[in-house]
């Protein structure tokens, strides 16, 4: 039986906290942006738990990570890197208007680090928590998924604070996903004068497209989708190059097998072009199978505090959750904010549901350690 203990949060609190949070710009790649954000983050958890984190640097950006003391037995595990470029910020700062705060990152997922924070605070005895807040979730996590996979190893349990599901639903299930770049190689000629002495990479490239988007499967839910593109240099000159960016989205790990072989067999069309590929999928599905018995936990949870019961929804999305559930390990994911409109101009998040997600963290937290 899960005991009902509900801590009263403040929200102009969590505001302010999110408002620092925001007011610092993140874009993944920024090392040194990234460099200025764990240290408020790392500032902002010293300040509200009385412990300081570690930060663990890496040449994507530096890793905050927190320890509660005694025996690990939860992680709960987030990224301060955004999407947003730096200047986003002039465009949109940070604003809370009729139940709503707006601005860059403050829902995927700044508002994930502070209602983490606010809930490990609201904590009588905070030992066997861990907190992992990454630089590089956005751009595929390669320089902290070793980091990641080996504190949820030693804690056994992972909460990912990714944003909610629509109407705060949480994400029991995910996709696997990946990138691939397909590079073209062509020959440059005037467009006027001798376009047959040129191979046109931009001709190449659409035969490809064709050929790729060919590779999704609606009925295995595989989505493969030709996302970015780009070539040549001159309106007058026959494109030399060009280059194809395609996502990848499977709720099966065969299904990664078929499409990477799929696109490593990639042949060009005209024989005298050159198609490279790399890339692949990197994030193994999430089966909801690894969310099962935390998902119980957080209905009971909420039940006993007196919140409404959570809905549980697979996503196409991925996060750090689907490293640690590939490994076995329970984890439960978009326990971060409600709210909507991630990585778009018009994110924003529900104020006035920060302090019911904080009191479900809070009591899963309770429940994992005591």
């Amino acid at each position: 039986m899960v005991v009902a203990v509900t801590p009263n949060f403040d929200v102009d609190a969590m505001l302010d906290d999110l408002a620092a949070l925001v007011n610092v710009e993140s874009p993944s790649h920024d090392v040194a942006a990234l460099a200025v954000s764990a240290a408020v983050v790392a500032e902002l958890l010293e300040r509200r738990t009385g412990v300081a984190p570690e930060i663990v640097d890496g040449p994507a950006g530096p890793h905050v990570h927190w320890r509660g003391g005694g025996t690990p037995r939860v992680l709960v595990v987030g990224h301060h890197d955004t999407v947003f470029p730096l200047g986003t910020l002039a465009r949109r700062p940070f604003a809370v208007s009729d139940g709503k705060a707006t601005g860059p990152g403050v829902f995927d997922m700044k508002s994930g680090v502070v209602l983490a924070v606010h809930a490990v605070a609201a904590l009588d005895d905070a030992s066997g928590v861990e907190l992992l807040w990454t630089a590089d979730e956005e751009v595929g996590s390669r320089t902290s998924r070793a980091l990641i996979e080996e504190r949820a190893q030693a804690c056994g349990n992972v909460l990912v604070l990714e944003p909610s599901a629509d109407g705060g639903a949480l994400k029991t299930g995910r996709k696997g996903t990946g990138t691939f770049q397909v590079e073209i190689g062509g020959r440059a000629a005037h467009a006027g004068l001798e376009p047959e002495k040129g191979v046109n990479a931009l001709v190449e490239a659409a035969h490809q497209v064709l050929t790729i988007a060919a590779f999704a499967d609606p009925g295995a839910a595989t989505t493969v989708t030709p996302t970015v593109a780009a070539a040549g240099t001159a309106d007058n000159v026959v494109p030399a190059a060009a280059s194809v960016h395609v996502d990848v989205r499977v709720a099966r790990m065969d299904e990664a097998a078929r499409v990477e072989s799929l696109m490593a067999g990639l042949a060009p069309v005209d024989p005298a072009a050159r198609v490279t590929v790399s890339g692949g999928v990197n994030r193994p599905p999430m089966d909801v199978g690894a969310s099962a018995a935390l998902f119980d936990l957080a209905r009971r949870v909420a039940t006993d505090a007196g919140l409404p019961e959570p809905l549980g929804v697979a996503v196409g999305g991925g996060s750090d959750g689907n490293f640690t559930a590939a490994l076995g390990i329970p984890t439960l994911d978009g326990l971060g904010a409600v709210g909507g409109g991630a990585h778009a101009d018009h994110e924003w998040v529900d104020v006035t549901a920060l302090p019911g997600r904080a009191s479900l963290l809070a009591g899963l937290l309770r429940a994992l350690t005591s």
